[in-house]
């Protein structure tokens, strides 16, 4: 969660890892199109301190392996745009802290968020504050939390920011994630969010504070 090793375009640069490079794409409603391959022009890969990660892009997909004590996020997605009907199938087998989620920045306020699908272990290394919990017809009940970082990277630099999270309570993987429904969830709870920088479809495996690392693979479809 902290710079950026590969873009969609091929190009590698150092910074932030989701530092969002050339022009911004206006921000659409919850009624955007989706596109073949519901329009992806973002992909992500990411990591930090590990060995043994693989993350690699499949047309309008990706696929990861993974068995290390680093972090590292791997995933596709847009940039500019949060609010997405998106729909995705595959296979998601992990061990240790990690998840299969909907995972986006905004700016203005600076927010990182996460919608978890699917998860191994539930080890945050900031304590989580729960805030209440919502059911989506069709997409499933969750559980909401916050938590704060204080001066961890960020797409801006070193910062103090917030985290959001909807968290399934019946883990899945494959299915329909709507995500202006969880925003508009957490902004019954004051959680408001800025301009959206990226969203995608993402796996992250991390080191849990004095805990093991992780492992797993999973091989996703979007669309």
């Amino acid at each position: 969660m902290v710079k950026l090793s590969s873009f969609a375009t091929g190009l590698c640069l150092p910074g932030v890892f989701a530092a969002v490079i050339g022009p911004q794409l206006d921000d659409k409603p919850e009624s955007i199109a989706i596109q073949p391959r519901q329009g992806t022009n973002y992909f992500q890969n990411w990591s930090e301190g590990g060995s043994n990660i693989r993350c690699s892009q499949r047309g309008g997909g990706f696929s990861a392996t993974w068995s290390s004590k680093g972090g590292f996020v791997c995933g596709l997605g847009w940039r500019g745009s949060g609010n997405r009907v998106i729909k995705y199938s595959g296979t998601y087998e992990a061990k240790g802290p990690g998840y299969l989620a909907i995972y986006g920045w905004t700016k203005n306020p600076l927010i990182e968020y996460y919608i978890l699908d699917s998860y191994a272990d539930l080890a945050p290394n900031e304590p989580w504050t729960k805030k209440g919990n919502f059911t989506i017809e069709g997409e499933g009940t969750f559980d909401i939390f916050t938590s704060q970082r204080v001066n961890k990277p960020s797409i801006e630099g070193t910062r103090t920011f917030m985290q959001y999270w909807s968290v399934r309570t019946e883990k899945r993987v494959g299915g329909t994630i709507t995500t202006k429904k969880h925003f508009d969830e957490w902004a019954k709870y004051q959680m408001r969010l800025g301009g959206h920088d990226y969203v995608v479809l993402a796996v992250e495996g991390y080191t849990a504070t004095g805990g093991p690392g992780s492992s797993g693979s999973a091989t996703l479809t979007i669309g």
